[in-house]
């Protein structure tokens, strides 16, 4: 029995020393895992969640080995082809040498600009004059004006010099440049000035479906035949270009130009037209709402089922008698040949470029287009096949064009009188004023303009101009199966941006995926991209124009008069939201119905606005409304179809339904004078505080009238109610914790200026364009951080325009403006002393990269310069100066891991100071800020490998800082694997105050802090003018409606160094309700007018809000202020204002938050629709401090508590030690007593 015991005993305590020796190397093999960024079969789930690139999996084999096998690694296919659509053609490339061409660049450079030819042309300017005279008269005003020296007039011989025109074309030598402008911005005669601009449209692929045709054309109907009548103009250019003579043939040498330019990605200027081809899709290519089989089973389907017209139902039309005739259809492209079997009524054609002899289509681009809009071909009809086709070719057989020589075009149809006009290009700069306003006096002019929305989906905010102006028809791309393409552009609108928001675009989407209609010479092919979806919507117009009696048509059609009838009869589509489909899919019957029963009125687009609508009202109905909130600001659109001037009898009234609407505050902005045909109604809508505990919907009406000049023959003005149905949902206040303020006023994209990409990587997009918003490239954010529990607001205005009590965190990603000193004064106090949390996601920043990263056009001899970098490091240094933290000019790229998760540093910087006591993480990463930086690829270079801290994480005073050199993991434009987890644990630190230890262990705090103030920093630019690009430099500092009412039109919330920081809940020596902000008094009906707050100290010395002369549409009378005094406060200041048709509200404070047990955390991380967020972090954290001190923060311990730190680790391993030995002992006396009874049972035998 005895002995029985004793071996029960040696046994269990040799299981435990083999489990204890075999945990040791597991462990270690984890760490070592971790380290290099490796997977175990220990957190092979989590590297499931979080895929790692394709392009790392071999580093990862080699240093992983046998442990980490493939299966461990799988890829999510949304991230690998997203990566095969960005990067392929780079990865594929041939490694990039370092060999220099003439202008010392290297061949890399001359690469891109094949890809982006475009630009300002060298010493030609447009000079725009205030009337419209003969060019001549012009030329010789101008004469008389600035004088004769110093310029010469270009003489542009093309079909618009028989009218007058509104602009001449200058040439302006540089010696002479400055004097001569300075003259022509001075004359009375001149509007203004603007560069010549070249334009490039690369055809992103092609792919022809032949279909077998008769010799002859048939016709549609035997009794009309093929007739080609009108005009046929060639004309000659005299701008910058390549000028060419003779009669253009298609060349095996143009073919191998055609054929580069087809497989050309978007480049960034203004017109282009990608067509995206079915064939090149990856077969299983799903992005957002797209779902598209390519099965050659489905391909069949498709091909039966793309006769465009049927699938609208356009032989209806045509049975009814309406086939487009009298419809006068522009179509702007590169021609159409005038023996075209095609089509039996082309006009007129006119070339606007400088190729000579040339009216003929050698692209196919535009014959395919005009193709869709009315061939007459039985197996590719187009939709309005008796339409008046005027073909405009405004594209050189190489793609290129001017802007001269479309605005010379646009005169050309506005004096002719064209009715509709199609343009299947498009770009992202809306701010080239010529351009642009030419559309407007074209839309101005009843001629009804469709454009197509752009080919950069899925990505959002990516509408291409003119598309996405308000009086053009902006057209998206589906497939047979009503799926958003993936290739169509999303919105917003990104003109609005930072301090309103963007307009709903597309207008209306159409069938744009293999789209069958007529070749370059004759014979059918199919076609993909939102250039082809944009003139079946061309075509559908010049149908439904022929509906109205020819007497009367144009009376009653308008841009505005058709839109409402495309949009008020389109299908709303299933799952796409309102920024990805518009109204919905075109309805050619419902829009015919419409029009059938037309008379002039005036409506709003959308035309209803239920914010509850999920997903067709994403993003607003993915995050309730509650108060003292920034204000959720919705753009809605005003079609005015009673004139092409209008305007708002009187501001926009709210009637609440129900007893609860008058919770919902809204201030309104609206056009002053709505034109061409269309205005803006702008919905600030904010929670009055009163309904800080409300849960539940809010409904009512939007109500306005718009008034018109009469019409002619009439004698009293028109007029029309219009009245817009609102909707929204509102939850009770959350916590301060819970909420996330977005810093977009400080983020600046292209246009205005040359802003560069944030991965240098990306080699197919050079500019920043897509609006660095919460709801356009960093949606995928946006949703991620909705769904783990947290409330994110946008800031439009400065930083001194928020109250830090209100937000538990600051997040400013990817941000390139520079900073107010108040700005910068007031975030050190909100961080230190009012415990607001801040987080920075910064990125590369070189001057050397920048100065390559210009590009040089031969044909325009003219330099594209980057105006800064990613993030402008030198203003970010400046705001993070008084917390001890500084980034630097390094780009790095590489892949690493940090407890499992991986990420991915594309082209981030390093920090170069950060405090003691802080937590930093360092990585080996690639050096590209050596030589070839910003021109060569990082995967594709070998680049010395250096050890860089990227990510740190401090305690300032009462709040905490985090910040990290790279936001390419957050921005869905180009992102190769998301840090969604790196952001959330960060939150969990700023926000509420866990440390998590994984992220943030112990062995990663400072001792002693990185750098010291003599350590060199990135420098500003002084080769660049930054003020042309900045909303802060040259601008005063001042709070806009984005804002809370209590500072609008001031300088807003400033900080005072004297004053003392309000304490937190508990503390023995501040009473309750001393951080009190000025409080605002509602006004009555009889005032009117906006607030404007004049206050040096409030009392409670924690704010000053300083008055300041309000311009525009906020007044700047000061409302009075009155102090009441308050037992527990002693000041209590009261504003009266109001904004109109809004009531003020008082602002609401929040105290700062206070370390938490995990309890109380889980309890305040629970959602108000009854989900709640589990908190591993919480409980690690807090298990950390209970245990031997692994939480305990450094300002924490004393003495006492550094001894014990050390000493119970100490303890524990000799413990160990003791242990282990003990078990050997235990096993080697077993063994001697096991010896001994073996050899007495020999001594018995």
């Amino acid at each position: 029995m005895r002995r029985a015991q004793a071996v029960g005993v040696g046994s269990w305590h040799h299981q435990l020393l083999v489990l204890l020796l075999l945990l040791l190397p597991i462990l270690a093999c984890d760490d070592l895992c971790d380290q290099f960024g490796l997977c175990s079969k220990s957190n092979a789930s989590t590297c499931s969640r979080n895929p790692v690139p394709p392009w790392s999996k071999d580093i990862l084999h080699r240093r992983c080995g046998a442990s980490c096998p493939e299966k461990f690694f799988p890829v999510d296919q949304i991230t690998c082809h997203m990566h095969e659509a960005g990067t392929s053609r780079r990865e594929s490339a041939d490694p990039p040498s370092d060999t220099r061409n003439e202008a010392g660049l290297s061949e890399d450079i001359e690469q891109e600009e094949n890809l982006r030819v475009i630009g300002e042309v060298a010493n030609e300017y447009i000079v725009r004059f205030r009337e419209y005279q003969d060019a001549l008269a012009h030329r010789r005003a101008l004469e008389q004006a600035v004088g004769a020296e110093g310029w010469e007039w270009v003489d542009r011989n093309n079909p618009a010099s028989a009218f007058p025109t509104d602009f001449g074309l200058l040439r302006i030598p540089d010696s002479q440049r400055e004097p001569v402008l300075s003259r022509l911005s001075g004359a009375s005669i001149v509007r203004d000035v603007s560069h010549q601009m070249k334009f490039t449209r690369g055809l992103a692929s092609e792919s022809e479906t032949d279909t077998q045709k008769p010799t002859s054309a048939s016709k549609l109907t035997s009794s009309k035949g093929s007739r080609k009548s009108g005009r046929e103009t060639s004309t000659i250019g005299d701008s910058a270009g390549p000028s060419k003579t003779g009669k253009m043939d298609v060349t095996s040498d143009l073919k191998d130009r055609v054929d580069e330019l087809y497989h050309t990605e978007k480049p960034p200027g203004r017109l282009k037209t990608g067509l995206s081809i079915e064939d090149e899709m990856p077969a299983n290519w799903k992005l957002g709402s797209e779902n598209i089989s390519l099965a050659d089973h489905s391909r069949r389907l498709l091909l039966q089922r793309s006769q465009i017209t049927s699938m609208f139902e356009a032989e209806r039309l045509w049975a009814k008698g309406h086939t487009g005739s009298k419809v006068k259809m522009a179509v702007f492209d590169t021609g159409v040949r005038s023996d075209h079997p095609h089509f039996r009524n082309i006009k007129e054609r006119t070339n606007w470029t400088n190729e000579k002899d040339t009216l003929n289509d050698n692209l196919g681009h535009g014959t395919f287009v005009a193709g869709v809009i009315s061939s007459q071909d039985p197996q590719c009809l187009g939709f309005a096949p008796d339409a008046e086709i005027y073909a405009f070719r405004v594209f050189t057989d190489a793609q290129v064009s001017y802007t001269s020589w479309f605005l010379d075009a646009f005169n050309y149809a506005i004096a002719t009188k064209m009715n509709v006009l199609n343009l299947s290009i498009g770009g992202p700069d809306y701010l080239d004023s010529p351009f642009v306003e030419k559309v407007w006096e074209m839309t101005a002019n009843n001629i009804i303009m469709v454009s197509a929305i752009g080919n950069d989906g899925p990505l959002y905010g990516t509408l291409n101009n003119p598309a996405d102006q308000s009086d053009v028809i902006g057209v998206g791309g589906i497939d047979y199966s009503d799926h958003i393409a993936s290739f169509s552009s999303r919105g917003m609108s990104t003109w609005e941006i930072p301090h309103g928001y963007g307009r709903v675009k597309p207008d209306i989407v159409a069938y744009g995926r293999e789209v069958i209609g007529s070749k370059i010479t004759t014979g059918c092919k199919s076609l993909s991209g939102t250039s082809v979806a944009s003139p079946v919507v061309a075509g559908a117009v010049c149908l439904l124009a022929s509906v109205v009696p020819e007497d009367k048509r144009w009376d009653i059609l308008n841009p505005a008069s058709m839109k409402q009838a495309l949009v008020e009869g389109a299908t709303r589509l299933v799952g796409p939201n309102m920024y990805e489909q518009g109204a919905g899919r075109l309805n050619l019957l419902k829009s015919y119905e419409i029009l059938t029963n037309y008379s002039p009125r005036t409506s709003i687009h959308p035309k209803t606005l239920d914010l509850t609508d999920c997903p067709y009202a994403w993003p607003f109905c993915r995050q309730p409304m509650y108060a003292g909130a920034m204000p959720v600001i919705f753009n809605a659109t005003i079609l005015n179809g009673m004139g092409v001037v209008g305007y708002l009898e009187s501001a926009p009234k709210w009637t609440p339904f129900g007893s609860a609407g008058h919770l919902l505050d809204i201030q309104f902005t609206y056009s002053d004078v709505i034109w061409p045909w269309t205005g803006y109604l702008g919905l600030h809508l904010r929670i009055k505080p009163e309904g800080n505990r409300h849960l539940g919907i809010l409904e009512g009406n939007i109500t306005f009238t718009v008034v018109s000049p009469p019409a002619k023959g009439e004698y009293e003005s028109r007029r029309c109610e219009c009245s817009l149905p609102l909707k929204v949902a509102v939850v009770p206040t959350p916590a301060r914790e819970k909420r996330i303020l977005w810093d977009q006023f400080h983020s600046v994209r292209y246009p205005p200026g040359y802003i560069p990409r944030d991965s240098l990587d990306v080699r197919n997009d050079i500019l920043d364009w897509h609006g660095d918003h919460l709801h356009t490239n960093f949606h995928g954010m946006f949703d991620s951080l909705r769904d783990a529990g947290y409330f994110l607001e946008s800031l439009g205005s400065p930083l001194t325009c928020f109250d830090a009590n209100q937000y538990g965190t600051l997040l400013m990603v990817d941000l390139e403006d520079e900073y107010y000193e108040e700005e910068i004064e007031k975030l050190k106090d909100d961080v230190q002393r009012r415990g607001l949390g801040l987080i920075v996601f910064a990125d590369w920043y070189h001057v050397d990269t920048m100065v390559k990263m210009r590009f040089f056009d031969d044909n325009t001899r003219s330099w594209w310069t980057p105006a800064t970098g990613g993030a402008n490091i030198p203003a970010l240094n400046d705001l993070l100066s008084p917390f001890g933290i500084a980034f630097g000019d390094t780009i790095l790229n590489g892949a690493f891991s940090i407890g499992g998760e991986r990420a991915h540093y594309a082209s981030g910087t390093d920090i170069k100071r950060f405090p003691a006591g802080g937590f930093v993480h360092r990585f080996l990463f690639q050096d590209s800020s050596g030589a070839n930086s910003g021109i060569t690829s990082s995967r594709t270079s070998v680049k010395a490998q250096v050890e860089s801290a990227i990510l740190g994480a401090v305690e300032a005073g009462r709040g905490r800082i985090a910040v990290y050199g790279d936001s390419n993991c957050l921005d869905s434009s180009h992102m190769v694997t998301n840090c969604y987890w790196l952001l959330k644990k960060l939150l969990d630190f700023t926000s509420y105050r866990i440390r998590d230890p994984i992220l943030l262990p112990l062995t990663n705090e400072l001792l002693v802090p990185i750098g010291s103030p003599d350590t060199l920093l990135p420098s500003r630019r002084t080769d660049v003018n930054f003020t042309t690009y900045s909303l802060v430099l040259g601008h005063r500092l001042q709070c806009g409606m984005d804002a809370p009412l209590v500072v609008q039109g001031s300088k807003g919330f400033l900080a005072q160094p004297e004053t003392v920081m309000p304490a937190r809940l508990g503390d023995p020596n501040v009473t309750p309700g001393s951080t009190s902000l000025p409080q605002r008094q509602p006004m009555t009906s009889s005032q009117r007018g906006p607030a404007t707050p004049s206050l040096s100290n409030a009392g409670d010395g924690n704010f000053s809000v300083i008055s300041s002369t309000v311009d525009g549409d906020i007044g700047s009378e000061t409302p009075p202020i009155h102090r009441t005094p308050d037992s527990k406060n002693g000041n209590h200041v009261q504003l009266e204002g109001n904004v109109l048709n809004s009531t003020d509200s008082d602002v609401k404070t929040s105290e700062p938050h206070s370390e938490k047990t995990s309890g109380e955390l889980s309890r305040e991380r629970e959602n108000y629709d009854g989900s709640i967020l589990t908190m591993k972090a919480a409980g690690e954290s807090n298990k950390g401090r209970m245990g031997f001190g692994i939480g305990w923060r450094r300002d924490e311990l004393d003495s006492t508590a550094l001894v014990v730190q050390w000493l119970v680790p100490f303890f524990l391993c000799f413990t160990g030690f003791v242990l282990i030995w003990s078990l050997w002992r235990v096993r080697q006396r077993k063994r001697r007593r096991a010896k001994k009874g073996s050899a007495r049972s020999l001594l018995f035998l």
